[in-house]
């Protein structure tokens, strides 16, 4: 199976289970790694800018990763998953 089917499997999988565990619109709680050195916590900074996100962002004790915790309020599943696909396109992100 192909990357990319394997994420549409795991976008649908993730739409059926948010919309049947959770009554929308309600937060959301996006965690993300990526390399301290890159510009990888701007990106999605800017990606979540004008939501209403907290974003917490922590430093691995090495320095070498930067976490980020992210809630925010969507309306539905669908939106989850669009910032997923957003988030995805930038180099070195681990979605967690």
């Amino acid at each position: 199976m192909e990357n990319s089917e394997k994420a549409e499997a795991f976008y649908v999988r993730l739409k059926e289970e948010l919309a049947n565990s959770t009554l929308w619109p309600s937060d959301y709680l996006f965690k993300f790694i990526v390399p301290t050195k890159t510009d990888g916590t701007k990106q999605i900074e800017k990606i979540f800018d004008n939501t209403g996100a907290v974003i917490q962002t922590k430093q691995s004790s090495n320095g070498k990763y930067t976490s980020l915790s992210i809630t925010v309020n969507l309306k539905d599943p669908d939106a989850v998953i669009e910032k997923y696909k957003e988030v995805s396109k930038i180099e070195g992100v681990i979605s967690l």
